[in-house]
């Protein structure tokens, strides 16, 4: 049983909604700054120097896009209910307005997706990253979603 008040969602969601884009953009912005430098000293360098940067910025727009801006900061179990937070704004949500529980184990950071009856403060959907599990997990059922999923469908019954 998860306990009371215990954080269920990552700790590392910090490093993936806000330290990651840092460093991916970065990283390719210090790439393109010294091709352009060095151009200046030598011939203009190969157009893959400035192509590959732009294939790599879609692909982490995308990624990020996609797979990690709309992940909550932090999610807790409060028995009941489920207090999820994005930035300083929280809401409070029963386990009865929880109508899915879904579950993307082979995307990194893995997801777990709760679908709300009644549209919250966040919408429909909240999306949270679970704590990693030792071994990945990748290929096996994560024993957190299958517990909320009785949990939500216990609270439903009631």
């Amino acid at each position: 049983m998860i306990q009371a008040d215990k954080r269920i969602s990552s700790r590392s969601t910090f490093f993936y909604k806000r330290a990651f884009p840092v460093i991916w953009f970065g990283i390719i912005a210090l790439v393109v700054a010294v091709a352009t430098l060095g151009a200046r000293t030598r011939p203009s360098p190969p157009i893959v120097v400035y192509v590959a940067p732009l294939l790599l910025l879609a692909i982490g727009y995308f990624v990020v896009r996609r797979l990690v801006s709309d992940l909550a900061d932090a999610v807790y179990d409060e028995g009941d209910a489920l207090r999820v937070r994005f930035g300083n704004e929280e809401e409070r949500i029963p386990l009865a307005n929880i109508i899915n529980v879904s579950y993307a184990g082979l995307t990194n950071p893995q997801r777990i997706t709760l679908t709300l009856r009644p549209p919250g403060r966040f919408g429909r959907q909240v999306t949270f990253s679970p704590p990693r599990r030792l071994f990945g997990g990748l290929f096996t059922d994560n024993p957190l979603v299958n517990e909320l999923i009785e949990r939500v469908d216990a609270a439903r019954r009631r």
